[in-house]
């Protein structure tokens, strides 16, 4: 442990606010998803604080703000520690400030609610659904885990964009109050223009402790699966759904054979091996106008839906959001710990011919996972492809190939 900072000071000011310093406890908390990227493994293993320090409420994170500062100990701002880029681990040691006891659902009205930043996000669903049949626009795939402080600080999207688009997007955050960190910590309120100082910030020039955001309709979700023999029928299938207006759809990404059978385990008895697989959320009421559409496209193959299993069938099946966006990198990381991933953007209007010309490039080493969402108003798609991992220069030259074939990469490796 660093014995840089004055801890014993710190925890003089700190007065009743919970703390912890047990090196072990420290260490867990000090850590999150950074592990899928072998890169950051290697980078970041060692990283931890020096203690933990536990807010419940605002007035208390002003107050270990304003200690930290007089003593010129870093703080590091923590969720429930869900991201994959190492963004909430303590890089200078310090205070890894815990949020996840800060956490109340504040108020619900139509269209908004407001919370505390540890609110896990399926509770502010649970919340919103009793009070008025409302849920969250948006969330990752870690939704039972994710906290939305968190979501905003280190996310961009997830489950729901291909409706609402990403965080970034006008009206999909109302309103943040944010703490400083300086001698006498201040509460901002940010609205319009001014959220975007902070939204996707990691916390590092502010500590988000109240938000308030959109809700949409809640409806009754169906999983339903649909295969089809060719990568590219089911690219262009996926991505023709995604533009009817009309069919409500949460959830809708691709994912390549084999991937689907071999790493989706408990799905496996509904997923033929060579099956590229079209993995949707559409609302119960939606489901026959979708499958009616999809039968307009050749080689299409209904492989389940969610709605028509039997308890027996259904039992221990994980929700399809949970086979998407970075938990289809962790369930092929629990079958083959060599794997890693990319995250790649797909630029409309020519993400149908870009997919398929990157992936007859990359062969075997590339496993095609697609995620599409409303990106600057436009369907497309991002690509969090499943890359077999040699080495880090390797990965560098698979980037820069994307990258000269006209598909930008958000690195999850730095």
């Amino acid at each position: 442990m660093s014995t840089k900072y004055d801890i014993a000071a710190l925890k003089a000011r700190l007065g009743n606010i919970r703390s912890e310093d047990n090196p072990a406890l420290v260490k867990q908390k000090s850590r999150d998803f950074f592990w899928y990227s072998p890169t950051l493994k290697r980078q970041l293993d060692q990283v931890t604080a020096d203690i933990i320090v536990s807010p419940t409420s605002e007035a208390e994170v002003l107050e270990v703000l304003a200690a930290a500062h007089a003593l010129g100990i870093p703080v590091t701002p923590r969720g429930t520690g869900t991201g994959n880029y190492g963004q909430a681990m303590p890089l200078s040691g310090g205070v890894v400030l815990d949020l996840s006891g800060f956490n109340k659902v504040k108020a619900i009205e139509a269209g908004r609610y407001v919370a505390e930043p540890g609110a896990i996000l399926s509770k502010i669903d649970e919340e919103t659904r009793a009070h008025s049949r409302q849920e969250i626009r948006l969330h990752p795939s870690t939704y039972h885990t994710a906290s939305v402080g968190g979501f905003i600080a280190g996310g961009s999207g997830g489950v729901g964009s291909i409706k609402w688009g990403g965080l970034r997007d006008w009206g999909n955050i109302i309103r943040l109050k944010v703490a400083t960190m300086e001698a006498t910590p201040r509460i901002l309120e940010l609205q319009g223009e001014d959220l975007h100082k902070v939204s996707h910030a990691y916390g590092t020039n502010g500590i988000i402790t109240e938000v308030e955001m959109p809700l949409g309709p809640a409806y009754n979700w169906v999983d339903v699966i649909i295969g089809f023999d060719s990568l590219r029928g089911a690219t262009e299938f996926a991505n023709s759904l995604g533009e009817q207006d009309g069919l409500a759809l949460k959830e809708l990404a691709v994912v390549a054979a084999p991937a689907p059978h071999d790493y989706f385990l408990r799905h496996r008895k509904f997923l033929p091996r060579d099956s590229h697989c079209v993995i949707a959320m559409i609302a119960d009421f939606a489901v026959e106008s979708t499958l009616a559409y999809a039968r307009r496209f050749r080689g299409a193959e209904l492989l389940m839906r969610s709605d028509k299993l039997t308890p027996e069938e259904a039992k221990g099946l994980p929700a399809s959001f949970e086979l998407a966006w970075n938990h289809t990198t962790l369930r092929a990381l629990r079958v083959d710990p060599s794997i890693t991933y990319l995250q790649v953007l797909y630029p409309f209007p020519n993400q149908v011919e870009l997919v398929e010309k990157i992936h007859q490039r990359f062969g075997d080493e590339l496993t095609c996972h697609l995620e599409f969402v409303r990106f600057d108003g436009k369907i497309t798609c991002f690509g969090l492809p499943l890359v077999r991992f040699t080495t880090e220069e390797r990965l560098e030259e698979i980037m820069a190939i994307h990258e000269e074939m006209g598909a930008p990469i958000f690195n999850p490796h730095r």
